[in-house]
């Protein structure tokens, strides 16, 4: 049986991140992937130019055609910009009895454009946390959905993972990426305990999309029948991976993105 994974994610033109970041990523793990896209973006290393929402009623059309025909094994979700979008997908995973999800509240571009409207916020909260077998927010985006500040420490990072958690989804993997520090520490917090998952910091500026990339492979994983445990370990071994051989790629004048293909090119 081929493994299948689907992203519902909004599309970036330079190619680095959301779909196609994802697509790369389910390629270059063994994975046939397939796809809802939610927004399109006119994008490249240096920003976000522009946002065309895709309208609802055609991602729902989206998520039937796909879900009605592929034995999907796990569902990566990502840039959902409005309420409405969020409330078509909730819908459609309820409509097609998905299980496995893995969300990535997806709010701030590497650039610093906001990829998220904040009324959409609360709809995130309510809708799509409880639906997730685990969430994978950096530190802004578990602060953002707290309402709280930035974690710190590890310390603040694990309380702030247990109060995700408490919000309804069954496990949280809060990325350090955005810390301080010689290595990159994520947290993987669930009902059976915490999981470190630590790797030497890279000094790049070549991270465009490594949040889509990380929870992509953890999707890849899942679809391929690994445990949660083993899905996270094997996505954070991949992307730092990815991190390290960023500078053999020489794409764009910004934040470049990471080598999805780094274990097939030359």
């Amino acid at each position: 049986m081929t493994a299948i994974a689907v992203t519902i994610a909004g599309s970036d033109s330079g190619g680095g991140a959301g779909i196609q970041a994802d697509l790369k990523t389910f390629s270059a793990l063994g994975v046939y992937g397939a796809s809802v896209i939610t927004a399109l973006t006119a994008q490249n290393t240096m920003g976000v130019q522009a946002i065309h929402d895709v309208p609802p009623a055609f991602i729902a059309t989206q998520i039937d055609s796909v879900f009605s025909d592929l034995k999907v094994g796990a569902v990566k979700i990502g840039m959902l910009s409005r309420p409405e979008v969020i409330e078509t997908v909730a819908a459609g995973l309820d409509r097609h009895n998905v299980q496995t999800v893995v969300l990535d509240p997806v709010m701030v571009a590497t650039s610093g454009d906001r990829l998220l409207a904040p009324e959409a916020v609360e709809a995130l909260r309510r809708l799509l946390l409880p639906r997730a077998l685990v969430i994978t927010p950096n530190l802004p985006e578990a602060a953002a959905l707290l309402d709280e500040a930035p974690a710190e420490d590890e310390a603040a990072m694990r309380s702030q993972a247990l109060r995700l958690l408490a919000l309804g989804s069954r496990a949280v993997l809060v990325k350090g990426g955005h810390g301080g520090g010689s290595e990159s520490v994520d947290l993987l917090v669930s009902a059976d305990g915490i999981l470190r998952l630590a790797a030497a910091r890279v000094a790049t500026r070549n991270t465009h999309g490594t949040g889509c990339t990380l929870s992509s492979a953890i999707a890849a994983g899942l679809a391929k029948g690994a445990s949660l445990t083993e899905a996270a370990e094997a996505a954070k071994a991949y992307v730092s991976a990815a991190i390290a051989a960023s500078e053999q790629l020489k794409v764009g004048r910004g934040h470049g993105p990471v080598h999805h293909f780094h274990g097939w090119w030359s």
